[in-house]
Order: structure tokens, then sequence, then C-alpha cells
């Protein structure tokens, strides 16, 4: 398993964490908002921004009852139909030139997650660099193949899937020419929380797909992503929105501005943080050493003196004898005089 390259950005473990920020339906059906959002993400230090490309007709049926209908009282979107939740929340296709420009003129990459095989010979036309797949879209197979034909790299989140469901679906992928995949460790739970995030699966999606892995993460607040960085998390994806008390379909588990920017650097700092096995005193704690514990003189000795609790003492700074011998030179004489504040030492005694 190698490195991944999505435009200039390397996808790796020796890479800091490639962040992307979801748009989702948080533009509110404005594309000047929209573009703000673009801007502000890219400002916030995130590497990419991500679109959904589907129209409620590509997506589902305008049919009422049974599961059309979001009946869950505890979901966001509950007593609300399917077909009137994508027809607001999906993103004009006619906006999607102007955005993909947009991001690049702001030095953020731009992408998407197709929902059918038009929205993939529409994103094709635009040159997507790399193509999302969706928890809810990785057992549609016919979707999966026509990505992989692309050639292009695929990231594909592992929401609501056994292990056989997502081994399928990554066969199929690697089977249609996806040659550079990462899987997203998923709760698709909206919002989710972090006592069902079980992010140590990443180590484990790694070793078993031999693939980069990452967190699709719906949770508030940024504990859980940098948690995922530390079990080896190449990718963070996080829904984002300029405020949420502006709302938006998506606007309850996103995160605002400053949350996006402190995720950029806390995750950073996260990956930085694990360095590798070691043991040592490194170069920059050198200087600290005058900070440990030493054996020291704390009243002034005498030549034959008898050495006690209160002429010598374990201080700091660490320049006299270690520590270790204070119980073996307790109760012994002094071969010379000593004076206060004097690191004691083998010779003094």
């Amino acid at each position: 398993m190698g490195e991944l390259k999505i435009d200039n950005k390397i996808i790796g473990l020796s890479n800091k964490p490639f962040i992307i920020a979801e748009m989702s339906g948080n533009h509110n059906q404005s594309l000047d908002r929209a573009l703000k959002i673009i801007e502000v993400a890219a400002e916030c230090g995130a590497d990419a921004i991500k679109l959904q490309t589907y129209t409620a007709d590509t997506i589902t049926i305008n049919h009422r009852g049974g599961l059309f209908d979001i009946k869950d009282p505890n979901s966001l979107w509950a007593n609300r139909n399917l077909y009137e939740l994508y027809q607001e929340a999906y993103t004009p296709w006619e906006w999607h030139e102007a955005m993909f420009k947009y991001a690049k003129d702001k030095g953020i990459i731009c992408f998407s997650t197709p929902f059918d095989d038009t929205a993939v010979d529409f994103l094709e036309k635009l040159n997507s660099p790399v193509y999302k797949i969706a928890s809810f879209e990785n057992n549609h197979f016919p979707l999966l193949k026509k990505v992989a034909h692309t050639g292009k790299s695929v990231i594909m989140s592992t929401g609501a899937s056994d292990l056989a469901n997502l081994a399928e679906a990554v066969e199929v992928l690697r089977q249609n020419g996806c040659k550079d995949l990462v899987l997203l460790k998923c709760t698709s739970n909206y919002p989710s929380t972090p006592i069902n995030s079980n992010v140590r699966t990443i180590p484990h999606l790694r070793e078993l797909f031999n693939c980069e892995v990452g967190l699709s993460d719906h949770t508030m607040g940024i504990g859980v992503p940098c948690a995922a960085v530390t079990l080896g998390a190449t990718v963070i994806e996080k829904h984002f929105c300029l405020s949420r008390a502006e709302g938006g379909v998506d606007s309850a588990f996103s995160l605002e501005p400053h949350e996006l920017k402190s995720l950029v650097i806390e995750t950073e700092r996260a990956w930085q943080s694990l360095g590798t096995i070691k043991y040592g005193i490194q170069d920059t704690e050198k200087k600290s050493l005058v900070f440990k514990r030493s054996i020291y003189v704390v009243k002034d000795i005498k030549a034959g003196e008898t050495l006690t609790e209160e002429n010598i003492r374990i201080i700091r700074p660490g320049d006299g004898l270690h520590p270790k011998y204070y119980e073996q030179i307790l109760g012994t004489k002094a071969k010379h005089n000593m004076s206060k504040g004097t690191p004691f030492k083998f010779t003094m005694d």
C-alpha cells in the first residue's frame, strides 16, 4: 500500500491529515452562500470542499407512505418526505461549474459524491479529481462500477455496512479499475456520539483492505477526529456550515468556521505527536536535565561531620550526585569541608 495523491495533496501516514469540509445542503439553496462556504473552508485550512451531486428524482421517487416518509421521532428530519427533503437539500447542478472554479481560485480541492450514473458523467466533464461514495450508496454496485471506470481515486464511507457487504463493495471497485482507495470509518447516525464511533476499527480497516483509511464523522466537536488520527486516520471528513443558528438540513451536526479551523490545527498536532517509538533523552530535553533531582549540600558541613538528612538533601537542580546513592551515603563522615548550595559529589565525601 502506497500513498495516494489528489491534485497536489498527498494522503498517507507520513503527511498531515487530509481534511474534507462537507457542504451537503448547508448552502440553503443560495449560490452566494455556497461560494462563501468554499471561501471560508479554504481560509480555515481545509484541504477540500465536498459537494453532493443528485436531484430528488435521481435518488428517490415522489411518493408518500411507508418508508418514503421519515417517521423516526428522533430523526433530525422527522415527519419529512424523502423527495421533499432531497428537493430542499440538493445542490443545483448548474452551480457546480462555478463552485469548482471558485474553489480552484481559492486553492482548495473541490469534488463531489455522485448518486447515479448521470452525476458521474456530469462530474467527469468538470474533471472531478476524486469521487466519494456515501455510506448509503456503497451497496449500489452499478454506481461503484461507473465510478471505478473513471480511474480516479475513490473515497468510500463504511456506515450501515457489515464486513461482508464492505468486502463486496471494495471488490467491485477494485475489479473495475479503482487503484487508489480510501475507506472512511463512519457511523450513519445524525448526529452521532463518541460512544458509538468505535475508531479502534480504523487500524483494522487498514490491515484488512490494505488501503488508506480515515473517518467520516457526524459527532459534535473535534475530539473523535483527533482520536482517529492517533489510530492512523489519514483523511477526516466533517460537515461544515457558516452558522448552525442559520439552519440547514445538516447544520445541527456541522462545524462552524472556528471549529473547522481548530479541527485542522488539532488533527495536525495529533499527527505530529505520533512520532516514533523512542526512549532516552531527546536533544530538545538536554537543557532540561538541570531540573531533575540530585543530592545537594543544604547546610555547611565540616570535615569529619556526619552526613544527615539535615545537611544533604535530594533537591533540584540536577548536577549533583544521583539520588540512588542517597541512602548509601547517609551516616558516613565528610572528608572535606562543604558549603551550602554545593552539588554533592563522591569526591567530596
